[in-house]
């Protein structure tokens, strides 16, 4: 099943400037769902990082990880409306540069869930190549 922005919008509550994913081309709820960021020049972030050489932002990429994971954790019906938080980041890796032009591709696998809390194992990667890796912990409110 494959969701375009309003039906993101539908599920989590971030909006422009902050919604880091463009589609999700495949979920599974509670499971795990694969998203997708085509990164583009006139992202706000890149006025100031870096002007000269542009660079997404990691921390930026972790949050488009962490929305895709959410959009997981609240498709599940007893999850619908609520809202998905932080819990914590472990295990975060660096690997390949993320500049304007790119299409990142966005996993999270749920590995973990007990009560409101999911922990999701995260990938991002550009053309097969890994950009950025995580452990997410979610808290859903």
């Amino acid at each position: 099943m494959m969701l375009g922005i309003k039906e993101i919008q539908e599920i989590i509550p971030h909006r422009h400037p902050f919604l880091l994913v463009d589609c999700i081309e495949e979920f599974e709820p509670g499971v795990r769902a694969v998203g997708y960021k085509c990164v583009s020049y006139n992202e706000p972030f890149f006025q100031g990082h870096f002007p000269a050489e542009p660079v997404m932002p990691g921390v930026l990429i972790i949050e488009a990880l962490a929305q895709v994971g959410t959009v997981a954790m609240l498709s599940m019906e007893e999850n619908k409306g609520k809202i998905g938080y932080f819990g914590g980041i472990d295990k975060a890796k660096f690997k390949h540069k993320v500049i304007p032009g790119e299409r990142l591709k966005l996993e999270c696998e749920i590995i973990k869930r007990k009560g409101p809390v999911g922990v999701g194992k995260a990938t991002a990667t550009v053309d097969g190549k890994l950009a950025a890796s995580a452990e997410l912990t979610f808290m859903i409110g």
